[in-house]
C-alpha cells in the first residue's frame, strides 16, 4: 500500500521513510493538504497529515470520494479535522497522544531566556561588531513567580526547570497535578495566576473553553514587566489585543512559537512575498517579541517519536486494532 504524507519538512522525510520501509511505501510531499491539494490524495486509502493541513468537512469530504478511509496525523493537537464529518464519512482518525513534552518545555524556557536576556538583539549586535550593553539589561528569575497554564506532561516539565531555577510555582488547571504540586506548585484562579506571575507559560489544548483564553481581559490584569510565553495553539491567545498591549510599551519580553492564522505561513518561505497579515507583521517589529515557526516540537527525539507513533497507528488501522491513539474509530 502507497500512503501518502503531507506538510513533510526536509529533516523529517528521512525518517518517515526509514520508518515505513518494512511495512508500506511512503510518498512524502512537503505541500500541505488544503482544498486545492486534496486531488493528490486520490486512491490513496491513508493519508498522513500535520498540524497546519485543512481537514475541514470539504477536505475530508473529497478524501473520502478518493478513497481515503484512514487519516494519520502526526501531531497531538487536532483543532484541524471536523471529526464530526470524519465519523460520518467513516473514516478512521488517529493522532500522537504523546512524545517528548521536553522538547517543547525546553523551548519554551529558551523562549522565555531569550527574550528576558535579549539575546536576538545581542546576537544582531554582535555581528556587525556593536559590542554595547545599552538596551540588553536583563533580570534574575531566581526568587520570582512562574505561572504554568495547563500542568500535564509539558506544564510538569516546564515547571521542573522554573524550579531548578529557583521560582516560585503558580499553577492552573482542571485537575491538579501531584508531580506539580510536590514540586511546591500552588493552584489558584486564572485570574491570580495572571496577576502575581513575572513569567507566563501556556500549555495547554485549543478547544472551544480555551480559545482566546488569555483575551484583552486577561493581558490587562498581567504584570507591566511580565514575559509571556506561548508554545501551544496560536489560537489561546487573542493576538490583536496582545498587540494593542505592546503598543502601551507592556510586557518585559514575548516569546511565540505559535500563531493563531499561522496555516498558509509557517513551515513555508514567505521571505520574498509581501506578507498580508497586518497583526503578525506587526508582531514580528516589536524588539521584545520574539516569534518562531512551530519549532518546540522539533527535536530528533520528539520527530522520532511521533513517526514511530504514527507507524504502529497505520499498522494498527490495518490490523483493525484500536489504540487510544484513534480519535474517530473505524465504522
Amino acid at each position: 500500500m502507497e500512503i501518502v504524507a503531507f506538510g513533510v519538512q526536509a529533516d523529517e522525510k528521512p525518517l518517515i521513510e526509514q520508518a515505513f520501509r518494512d511495512h508500506h511505501t511512503v510518498r512524502c510531499l512537503d505541500v500541505f493538504l488544503n482544498e486545492d491539494t486534496v486531488p493528490i490524495a486520490a486512491g490513496h486509502e491513508i493519508v498522513c497529515t500535520s498540524v497546519n493541513c485543512d481537514l475541514g468537512a470539504s477536505v475530508l469530504r473529497a478524501l473520502a470520494d478518493g478513497g481515503t478511509r484512514m487519516v494519520a496525523q502526526r501531531s497531538t493537537g487536532f483543532n484541524n479535522i471536523d471529526l464530526d464529518v470524519a465519523g460520518d464519512l467513516g473514516m478512521t482518525v488517529a493522532r500522537v497522544s504523546y512524545y517528548s513534552p521536553y522538547s517543547v518545555a525546553e523551548f519554551a524556557w529558551t523562549l522565555a531566556m531569550a527574550v528576558n536576556r535579549r539575546i536576538v538583539r545581542a546576537s544582531t549586535r554582535t555581528r556587525d561588531f556593536d559590542f554595547r550593553l545599552d538596551g540588553l539589561m536583563g533580570r534574575d528569575l531566581h526568587g520570582r513567580t512562574a505561572g504554568v497554564l495547563g500542568t500535564g506532561k509539558i506544564g510538569e516539565a516546564f515547571a521542573r526547570i522554573a524550579h531548578g531555577f529557583g521560582m516560585k510555582l503558580l499553577g492552573w488547571d482542571v485537575a491538579e497535578n501531584p508531580a506539580c504540586m510536590q514540586l511546591g506548585m500552588k493552584y489558584v484562579p486564572k485570574e491570580r495566576l495572571l496577576a502575581e506571575s513575572d513569567l507566563i507559560s501556556l500549555h495547554v489544548p485549543l478547544m472551544p473553553e480555551t480559545s482566546r483564553l488569555i483575551d484583552a481581559d486577561a493581558l490587562k490584569i498581567m504584570k507591566d514587566d511580565a514575559i509571556l510565553v506561548n508554545s501551544s495553539r496560536g489560537g489561546l491567545i487573542d493576538t490583536a489585543a496582545l498587540v494593542a498591549e505592546l503598543r502601551e510599551g507592556r510586557f518585559t519580553g514575548v516569546g511565540l512559537d505559535v500563531y493563531e492564522a499561522e496555516a498558509g505561513l509557517f513551515f513555508l518561505d514567505k521571505s520574498l512575498q509581501a506578507i498580508e497579515d497586518d497583526t503578525l507583521a506587526r508582531l514580528v517589529t516589536f524588539p521584545n517579541v520574539l516569534v518562531t515557526s512551530h519549532q518546540a516540537y522539533y527535536t530528533r527525539d520528539a520527530v522520532g517519536q511521533i513517526v514511530d507513533t504514527t507507524v504502529r497507528n497505520v499498522l494498527d488501522y490495518t490490523a483493525g486494532r484500536r489504540s487510544e491513539n484513534v480519535l474517530v474509530p473505524r465504522s
